[in-house]
């Protein structure tokens, strides 16, 4: 094998380096682990260095594609993984993202039901807007297959796309008003803010205590809080800060044992219909 020469690697970064943003976001979407898009990026830019760079006309193209396949590959041992998970799987949060970005924590989730192809076509075309044409080389399928597996992850979708969107300000009023209600054990306040049908997750990994089902409903969510806030006052909690996570007005805190967390709240007419919280050390590693 032929070491890579400094020079090399230079010469590659002069394209690669504007691009890793990019990539990099499309090997989250796909993984929905930092650590491991970040990777995937890397390798990428491995592959780029011994490629005949002279050759490829557009870069862009050239390395999406490389990292959807790189992905593609991932996908197949992430999802062996998770089946042995312990409790609810949530993906990474990423804290201050975009906020004009519409792949929120529940399209994410949705996304973890669709096929690998399925995945890779929806976020391609439907997110980054990459033509079917282009689309079809990647997944390496013709450009009306394509088409279907694109149609078939939109159907599934569906419902996890927000149908109004909710400004900004308003989200993290309501998050900051949930935080002050959960944290001082108001439950009135509380109670006022969650719609029937609320749910609440909760990823632990197994590393940290965490509900080991999701808690469904409003009556079930509000007996969890009860029991938390005891907690709460006992132990104490820490706001770091309020922010938009994957999407949702959240906000992160350091709790009683010195760990972060993020919490993410899914709202819809005011009302919040889904609780997220982050509580794997490993998945937040990052956001330190």
């Amino acid at each position: 094998m032929t070491a890579t020469r400094p020079d090399d690697a230079a010469d590659a970064a002069v394209h690669f380096d504007p691009l890793r943003p990019m990539l990099t976001r499309v090997a989250y979407r796909m993984l929905g682990s930092v650590a491991d898009a970040e990777d995937v990026v890397q390798d990428a830019f491995i592959r780029w260095i011994g490629a005949d760079r002279n050759a490829v006309r557009e870069p862009a193209a050239f390395l999406r594609r490389t990292v959807t396949r790189l992905c593609l590959d991932q996908l197949k041992s992430a999802r062996a993984r998770r089946e042995t998970y312990i409790g609810p799987w949530l993906p990474d949060p990423l804290v201050e993202q975009d906020a004009d970005d519409d792949v929120t924590l529940p399209l994410m989730l949705a996304l973890e039901r669709l096929s690998p192809l399925e995945r890779a076509a929806f976020l391609l075309h439907d997110v980054f807007g990459v033509g079917f044409d282009e689309v079809a080389r990647t997944i390496e399928r013709d450009p009306a297959a394509t088409r279907q597996l694109a149609a078939r992850a939109r159907a599934h979708v569906r419902d996890a796309r927000p149908r109004y969107k909710l400004e900004k300000e308003r989200g993290l009023a309501i998050a900051h008003a949930f935080f002050e209600a959960s944290r001082s054990g108001d439950m009135a306040a509380l109670g006022a803010m969650l719609a029937a049908d609320v749910g609440m997750w909760a990823d632990g990994g197994g590393k940290r205590p965490a509900a080991a089902v999701p808690i469904l409903g409003k009556a079930m969510v509000m007996k969890l809080h009860r029991s938390i806030a005891v907690l709460l006052r006992k132990y104490g909690s820490t706001l770091v800060s309020m922010g938009v996570i994957n999407g949702l007005p959240g906000f992160v805190t350091r709790e009683a044992d010195g760990e972060l967390q993020t919490t993410a709240l899914q709202i819809e007419d005011d009302r919040i219909t889904g609780i997220y919280v982050m509580r794997n050390p490993d998945k937040l590693r990052h956001v330190h």
